[in-house]
């Protein structure tokens, strides 16, 4: 189960307020880091979104220390990190917002296996949406035993190599 992840944003309290809306949670800052905010969902699961200022970079502690902040102003606004996240809100809604906000929305079908809306936070970071029709559909396809059933399903061979 996941219960909270990081991000960072150009304005993490715009970010954080529309991460929010998408949970139908709440927004508050985030003491340990100024300029920081969270969406908190408010559900059974404790899920929370933590939105850091953009130049943000978490570095471990030395020793026992936990984890510092740091800052960079050479960071890439892009990263390979992306997160899937079950919300509450249907996709009109969830397009709406989108919209509202100028960020790139995209009803993505993953291999027929499932479908996802990739929402694009402030157009640089991936969150992929699963309303609750969706949510179902994934949900069900992650299933041990449906899992299963893919890996043991004959593949393709894979070309090899010719090493010279």
């Amino acid at each position: 189960m996941l219960h909270h992840f990081s991000m960072t944003a150009e304005n993490p309290s715009r970010v954080a307020r529309v991460l929010a809306e998408v949970l139908h949670g709440t927004v508050a800052p985030f003491p340990p880091h100024p300029g920081s905010f969270m969406a908190i969902a408010l559900d059974d699961h404790g899920t929370m979104i933590e939105v850091y200022p953009a130049e943000t970079e978490l570095m471990p502690g030395f020793g026992a220390e936990a984890v510092t902040f740091s800052s960079n102003a050479f960071a890439s606004p892009f990263t390979a990190t992306h997160v899937a996240l079950s919300v509450p809100a249907s996709q009109e809604e969830i397009e709406r917002i989108a919209a509202r906000e100028g960020w790139r929305i995209v009803r993505c079908d993953r291999d027929g296996f499932f479908d996802v809306l990739e929402f694009w936070v402030e157009n640089k970071l991936l969150i992929e949406l699963l309303p609750p029709k969706m949510a179902t559909k994934y949900v069900e396809f992650m299933q041990p035993e449906n899992l299963a059933k893919l890996f043991t399903a004959p593949s393709e061979p894979v070309a090899e190599l010719a090493i010279a």
